[in-house]
């Protein structure tokens, strides 16, 4: 049997998407800790594993055809016949026999269609038997040990059920292997996407505290400038709006954020109840590596190792397996038949010992040979479901062809997405520094008294609204990368995980 190893390891350069930052005080994970949490615990991946080895036992389960069966019997029996009157002779007596019999066998398929078996059995008889005018005894041994073939020649020579269930489980194997990778890609790109919202939302708390900061050290400078008379009430309560404000924003960035932490920890155990206290906290911050896109490339990629394109290549051999099935039936039945054997009996075998000596001596020889054909008149259902095959088999082709083009087509989009976000995060970037900038300049204006404090909170709300968008557009691009390598089936080997099946 088969055994499941999964040994991974992530290379340095496949975590390139996160730029390093400082590790907060408390607890920290890393995209690397998730990933391994999940591919020990992440409960879909346990359940998906039991698919190769049930996939095994099926395939144990069609080599049973070829088990050979055994027989073994014996008795005795007892009967009395004739007797009667005779008026020449007078009271007949009748006949009696005991008889001994032993007989076994072994009987089964071999490839290539061929049936076998292989039979013995003795027997002894003792008894009486009236011979006028005497009641005489008799003792007597027969048997024989022989060996039967039946070769197909036309129907059933290529392709029987045996050997059709046969291929059709090992095709079955390989499906849940690649039904496996595929399993392990998805759980590890939505891994990898709950982590890049899980540290987005964990920088997003971090922008809205810095934005209660800020509104809090303005409605501070507003309440002491109103104190020395320089400010109006009307601008302490739009200074005492922007702080309630900025508050409700962090209450709900926390929430955002619990949210999230419950989504990756979903992924990353098999006991929510007992991991839910854990307060998962990023390890890294969000970066946005260059990468080059190839629409070629990734192209190939996805044509050549897609495991669900690869399970649609085994469905239409699957249907191909089934098809010749299909057409092997189609054939009459014409069997070469054929026998040979020796037998025991006759004068002087009385015994069991005699019997078994005179078959081991070879000295009554038998054989048989001949062929048989069977011929179904229409053979209507045999020709219904091979029609039915081939018709599924070309369904299948068309099916194949628009998933290889729906590949195309995701991977065409992700690409033209993942060059969009970048420019996004470039744009957003350049954003929030001319939102710094400004607000750095206003609030020297401010305390020169030459600025409104108006302008002041509307910069603030600025550079918190452009801090998230770079945020987003970061979280957006690292999320576009990960769904680009799981449409061209990369996502494993980018990630240096191995999945090994023995």
């Amino acid at each position: 049997m088969r055994r499941l190893v999964i040994a991974w390891g992530l290379a340095a350069a496949s975590l390139a998407a996160l730029a390093q930052a400082p590790v907060p005080a408390a607890p920290a994970v890393s995209l690397e800790d998730c990933l391994q949490r999940a591919l020990e615990k992440n409960l879909d991946l346990r359940i998906a594993r039991y698919e190769p080895l049930r996939a095994q036992t099926d395939l144990q389960a069609a080599f049973a055809g070829y088990n050979p069966a055994l027989t073994l019997g014996g008795g005795h029996q007892y009967s009395k016949s004739g007797g009667g009157f005779s008026p020449e002779i007078g009271a007949i007596p009748a006949t009696t026999t005991d008889e001994d019999r032993f007989e076994g066998g072994l009987s089964g398929l071999a490839p290539l269609g061929l049936q076998y078996r292989l039979q013995g059995n003795v027997s002894e008889s003792r008894g009486k038997r009236f011979q006028p005018p005497l009641m005489l005894p008799f003792d007597s041994a027969n048997g024989l040990a022989s060996l039967s073939l039946a070769q197909p020649l036309l129907k059933n020579l290529w392709m029987d059920q045996t050997r059709f269930h046969i291929r059709v489980a090992r095709n079955r194997i390989q499906y849940t292997e690649l039904g496996l990778q595929q399993a392990i890609m998805n759980t590890v790109t939505a891994v990898e996407k709950a982590y890049y919202d899980l540290v987005s939302a964990h920088e997003n708390v971090a922008v809205q505290e810095k934005a209660v900061e800020l509104a809090a050290q303005s409605l501070k400078d507003t309440q002491r400038r109103r104190e020395v008379g320089t400010v109006a009430d009307l601008e302490v309560k739009q200074a005492e709006a922007q702080a309630a404000s900025t508050q409700a924003a962090l209450i709900a960035a926390r929430s955002a954020l619990a949210v999230q932490q419950n989504n990756l920890q979903q992924l990353i155990t098999d006991d929510y109840a007992a991991a839910r206290p854990m307060d998962l906290r990023p390890a890294a911050a969000l970066g946005a590596p260059a990468r080059v896109l190839d629409k070629q490339l990734s192209w190939g990629k996805g044509l050549r190792q897609r495991p669900d394109l690869l399970q649609a290549r085994l469905d239409l051999e699957r249907q191909g397996i089934l098809l010749k099935y299909h057409y092997n039936q189609l054939f009459p039945e014409l069997d070469l038949v054929g026998s040979y054997g020796h037998g025991a009996g006759g004068a002087g075998v009385s015994e069991f010992s005699q019997a078994f000596h005179q078959i081991n001596r070879g000295n009554r020889p038998f054989y048989s040979y001949g062929a048989q054909l069977t011929f179904p008149l229409g053979n209507s259902g045999a020709r219904a479901a091979y029609k039915k095959s081939k018709l599924e088999k070309e369904q299948l082709l068309l099916a194949l062809k628009r998933l290889e083009q729906d590949i195309m087509v995701a991977i065409d989009n992700d690409i033209n997405r993942a060059r969009s976000s970048y420019q996004q995060v470039a744009a957003t970037r350049a954003a929030r520094e001319y939102a710094q900038a400004a607000l750095e300049a206003e609030q020297i204006k401010s305390q020169a008294g030459s600025s409104i404090l108006y302008l002041v909170l509307q910069m603030q709300r600025d550079l918190t609204a452009a801090r998230g968008n770079e945020i987003q557009a970061l979280a957006a691009y690292n999320k576009t990368l990960t769904q680009l390598s799981l449409d061209e089936g990369s996502t494993l080997e980018r990630l240096g995980i191995h999945l090994e099946l023995k």
